[in-house]
């Protein structure tokens, strides 16, 4: 209680002190983003226990009415547009202070990776000490795999920040154009994939989609959209392009994906997620003005600085905290967990479901909250390549992590684990403390 005290007390002092030049409504959409999806697979998420057994089902699979409401709960677009307008902010001010792109990038890795560590410094000892005690592997990866479904995304947006100076250098000179070149791009893979079974070009759309979702944010930052008609208009557009998509092709209405289908709209991404980025990107605008209103409330803002705070903490411990609570609830026979998905006994449990799991969650923001908070690197600018080097080791180790959880039968992934380790360390990301001190004891010797 005391640390959520503290918590809350440094935000209001940080939120007092916000210059009026800030635009609030960009960490809003932020935190509302990360929300929605922490809260969106917590419900989606459906542990049952039938006969004794475990079921890990999805509320997207057995309650099939519910595939719609992705349109809005699947969010990851807000969350790459903000993106791109708070790194086209970021560059710009790293150009005018003479600020070189190794040292930007290695700033900005270390604020995206640092939190991911102590996930998978928890996860490692936890799934071998699992494995070696007998507990079914498949289980445990499963459960692995589940837990660290949010680092796919971090991965995508870990490329997405290397690649944008290149995108920024496009958008500065092609305007819409390069948005409209990432989603031909996008456009051109599902063609591939989709029409001509070419297998491998599929991936390549987590680069092109996300990028286009990114450049929206460029235009965001550089006021290219405005009045409430020319928002109205994208928002229309985006919902009919999207409808388009899915009445007259060949996409499912789902946006987030589920087993069972041969198409998915969100792995690898498709071209819908970007008219669905482009539907809700025309909705926040026309919310934008009303919303920074209401963010000029002291009360108001203060709560969005504190979440903000703990943003990625909340993102990446959020299914590790559900994980951990379905495994206690097996030990004591499946409490909890016996009623079917979908009926009104189970609808009705939801809120307490969701605020159970907020309790667990609370714990792990205290315990890890700081890891998103590193202190200032004022060590030289390393050499383009380091930086370099750890995005693409990090992204190469979180991508298998994910998609294939920490343990199986064959026991710990342990390239996929040490990668990301080692990307930080040869990279740079890590060391500051260790170059300050180095140099304290330089200082000392030349007295």
């Amino acid at each position: 209680m005391k640390a959520i005290q503290r918590t809350l007390a440094s935000a209001e002092k940080l939120a007092i002190s916000t210059p009026p030049t800030r635009n609030r409504y960009v960490d809003l959409l932020r935190a509302f983003s990360i929300l929605v999806v922490v809260y969106g697979h917590w419900l989606m998420a459906a542990p049952e226990v039938i006969g004794g057994e475990i079921r890990i089902g999805h509320a997207l699979t057995d309650i099939p009415w519910t595939r719609g409401l992705t349109w809005v709960l699947q969010v990851m677009p807000i969350f790459f547009f903000v993106g791109g307008y708070s790194n086209a902010l970021g560059l710009r001010a790293a150009r005018r202070k003479g600020t070189e792109y190794g040292q930007w990038l290695r700033d900005r890795l270390r604020r995206l990776i640092v939190p991911v560590l102590p996930v998978l410094a928890l996860w490692a000892p936890g799934a071998w000490l699992a494995v070696t005690s007998g507990v079914d592997s498949e289980l445990v990866r499963v459960g692995s795999q589940a837990a660290l479904v949010p680092v796919w995304f971090l991965a995508t947006y870990v490329v997405v920040v290397a690649l944008a100076p290149i995108t920024l250098w496009m958008w500065e000179r092609m305007g819409l154009g390069a948005f409209f070149v990432f989603a031909a791009a996008a456009a051109a893979v599902d063609i591939a994939y989709i029409g001509y079974d070419i297998d491998l070009v599929r991936w390549f759309n987590y680069l092109f989609v996300w990028n286009a979702v990114h450049i929206l944010g460029y235009a965001w930052a550089d006021g290219k959209i405005r009045g409430l008609p020319h928002r109205a208009a994208i928002t229309i557009g985006g919902f009919a392009s999207l409808a388009a998509l899915i009445i007259f092709g060949p996409y499912p209405v789902s946006m987030v994906g589920f087993a069972g289908e041969t198409i998915t709209n969100s792995n690898p991404p498709k071209v819908t997620l970007v008219a669905l980025a482009v539907f809700q990107f025309g909705l926040a605008m026309l919310f934008e003005g009303p919303a920074r209103r209401w963010l000029d409330r002291i009360k108001v803002w203060t709560k969005v600085v504190a979440v903000n705070g703990s943003i990625m903490t909340i993102y990446l411990w959020h299914l590790t905290a559900m994980v951990a609570i379905v495994g206690v609830l097996l030990l004591f026979g499946g409490f909890g967990l016996g009623l079917e998905v979908g009926t009104v006994a189970w609808w009705l449990t939801r809120p307490v479901w969701l605020a159970f799991m907020s309790l667990i969650l609370v714990p792990f923001m205290v315990a890890f909250g700081r890891f998103e908070r590193p202190r200032v690197d004022n060590r030289p600018a390393p050499p383009v390549w380091k930086p370099l080097l750890a995005a693409l080791a990090v992204c190469a180790g979180l991508g298998m992590l994910a998609s294939g959880g920490i343990a199986d039968a064959d026991g710990l992934n342990v390239v996929a684990l040490l990668l990301p380790l080692a990307g930080v360390v040869a990279g740079g990301v890590i060391g500051a403390g260790r170059w300050e001190r180095k140099q304290e004891e330089e200082k000392k010797a030349t007295v």
